[in-house]
Formats: structure tokens, sequence, C-alpha cells
């Protein structure tokens, strides 16, 4: 089901829908997220709201409103999606970059406080992956041929692909996983080291 995820209401019915047909919820992953690229003197408030609202207060609704069920149940796996710009900076994205290094932050604050009742927290933080996000980054011209930017900054020398992001969080929220908490994946190419 839809949700927009910067209203709690929306994320709160949303979930209660899933518990009336999945049952607790006892994992969670949030993967929600805008972008925009403008100059940091060019930064209206409203789009700094916008993106903070999506990405940061976005994730916070959905882990808030989830981690009762994890609680009750003494297990549960939460998984963040930051990004690697968050890491390493980026031009012209002050606000999309603060936003996820939030994220960074909530997940590791997170990753301590719920440790002691059988729940982990972790992020992932990936690089230039093929999205229809990245795809529409580049036909508006703000980075360049992506090819060209791949051979150049990333040492595998590519793009990543969605199902590489999938299954570094399949094992986050496998029990394989059990020891692994408040950790930054980092899943790049080695474009952030």
């Amino acid at each position: 089901m839809a949700a927009d995820v910067s209203d709690r209401g929306a994320i709160d019915a949303a979930l209660d829908q899933v518990r009336a047909q999945l049952g607790p919820i006892t994992i969670m992953v949030t993967a929600a997220g805008v972008e925009s690229f403008e100059r940091f003197t060019d930064i209206k408030i409203e789009s700094w709201e916008r993106i903070l609202a999506i990405n940061l207060t976005g994730t916070f609704h959905c882990l808030q409103a989830a981690v009762p069920d994890m609680l009750a149940a003494r297990w549960g796996r939460m998984v963040t999606i930051a990004s690697s710009s968050a890491q390493s900076g980026a031009p012209r994205m002050a606000h999309y970059v603060a936003s996820k290094g939030g994220v960074i932050g909530l997940t590791r604050a997170l990753a301590l406080d719920l440790a002691p009742h059988g729940i982990t927290v972790n992020t992932i933080s990936p690089g230039m992956i093929d999205t229809p996000m990245l795809r529409r980054t580049v036909a508006g011209g703000d980075i360049g041929q992506l090819q060209k930017i791949a051979t150049r900054v990333i040492p595998i020398g590519r793009v990543g692909t969605p199902e590489e992001i999938a299954a570094t969080c399949a094992f986050l929220c496998s029990d394989a996983a059990g020891f692994v908490t408040g950790q930054v994946m980092g899943v790049n190419g080695g474009m952030v080291l």
C-alpha cells in the first residue's frame, strides 16, 4: 500500500493495515527518498523542509511506528537507506546530504537504544545505483554521462544495481546478521572507503 512517509497519520494507518493482513511488524526497511540539486545559497526553506520531511522525518516515522511490535517480540530488524554522499559530501546537495547524514546518526542512536531488546538497526549507504532517481538526475543534466562517471570515480567501474542493495538488505534482515548493529554498510563499488 502507498503512504506519504512525511505524514505520521498515513504511516500509522498503513502499518495498521499491514498488521491486520500479515501480523506484527518485525522488519522495517526505510527506502523513501528524494533529492534536489541547488546551490546552497539558492535553497529555499520549502525545499529544505521537503527533503528533510521525506528523507529523515519519514524514516523516523516509519521506525517509531514499527518499534512497538519489535519490542513485544523481543526481535526485530531495522534497515535504513542513507547515501554515500552523507559520508563524502556532494556539491549542490547540502539539504540531501544533511538529511541522509541524519539517517546515519538516527540509525546509530537507535542501534544503541534497541540492542538490549533483540533489535538490530543498520543503514545501507548506496553509491551510484541504477534507479529511476539516478536516471532522472542524468537526464536533467545534474551529473554527466553515467558510464564516464562510473569508470572515473567508481573503482569497480560501473554503477550498482537495485538487486545489490536488496541482497545487502536481505542479509541485514536475516538471523545471520544478529551480531551486526549500528553499522553503515557501504554498497558503492569502492567509491567511498
